[in-house]
């Protein structure tokens, strides 16, 4: 089964952990276990992963320097390949007989994408309310709750197509574990003479992965984070966890925009697209969610 395997930020770097790369290594190598599991048994495994913390990180060290700050679709791409270089040294300690390829992925938006003028994608660490709005002021960010505390937020367009769609596929064709669409990929438009250029933006990983499953034909898109199962009241007492849904029963409800929002709808998406599953859920029931015992599972 060629499964498209979306890791989030979260299931990456811990919520609340200091962004170090000690403690990413450390992540990474529990991820890198759980997906291990998944191609030994039998699996073709796509693997794509967050940026938020990542890439907030690197833009609030890039506004730091006194040459002047780089766009944010460069440090999606310098997020992409931070974290997938590890990701694949981490798989190939594991998997000695596999072939590994972490591959830069630009990622076609439209320049007139409304998301531009309400930015909603949480990037960077997480601070208290005075903070963030004092930061907010200063440096002109956008900003939104997350959970208890305060992120920035930027643009987050829909992905319309994946430039290197035909690359991946023709590495999995040839039994090559492929590591793409990293950060939700490379935001970039197209001039008017058909070139591309980058914007500053930073794709939603899981709309991202989404399409990716779609253009690959995939069997199974799963969506790994640090959260068991979708939830419906998730936070209060009448909280209940969702295992099988049809695709359009959640029409109507309302999730989190920064988090759980995007994976349903990307879930949703996969599923009337191709009428194939997808799934939800914690990193380490990786193996359960695919064999239908955890997680919340998609279907038509």
């Amino acid at each position: 089964m060629l499964i498209v395997v979306a890791l989030g930020g979260n299931a990456l770097l811990r919520r609340g952990e200091p962004m170090t790369a000690e403690n990413q290594r450390a992540n990474v190598k529990r991820a890198a276990s759980v997906l291990a599991a998944l191609i030994g048994q039998g699996h073709s495994v796509v693997i794509t992963h967050g940026n938020g913390p990542q890439v907030g990180l690197l833009a609030l060290q890039s506004a730091a320097s006194q040459d002047g700050a780089f766009p944010l679709d460069v440090l999606g791409a310098e997020s992409a390949g931070m974290i997938g270089y590890v990701i694949e040294q981490e798989l190939g300690n594991l998997l000695t007989d596999k072939l590994f390829a972490t591959l830069l992925t630009q990622v076609k938006v439209d320049p007139g994408d409304p998301a531009f003028a309400h930015p909603t994608k949480p990037i960077g660490p997480v601070y208290d309310a005075p903070t963030a709005h004092r930061l907010a002021r200063e440096r002109g960010w956008k900003i939104a709750p997350d959970g208890d505390k305060w992120r920035r937020v930027v643009p987050s367009p829909r992905p319309l197509d994946i430039l290197e769609v035909s690359v991946i596929s023709y590495l999995v064709q040839h039994d090559v574990v492929v590591i793409c669409t990293g950060g939700g990929g490379v935001p970039v438009v197209a001039r008017d003479d058909g070139s591309m250029i980058g914007v500053e933006a930073v794709i939603d990983k899981d709309f991202a992965s989404s399409l990716l499953a779609r253009q690959l034909k995939a069997d199974l898109l799963l969506m790994l984070t640090d959260i068991d199962a979708v939830y419906v009241g998730y936070g209060t007492p009448d909280a209940r966890a969702l295992r099988s849904v049809g695709a359009t029963e959640l029409s109507g409800r309302d999730f989190p925009a920064g988090s759980m929002g995007p994976k349903v709808s990307a879930a949703v998406e996969f599923v009337a697209a191709t009428g194939k599953p997808s799934a939800i859920g914690r990193l380490e029931d990786a193996l359960a969610i695919v064999e239908g015992r955890q997680g919340t599972w998609f279907e038509a």
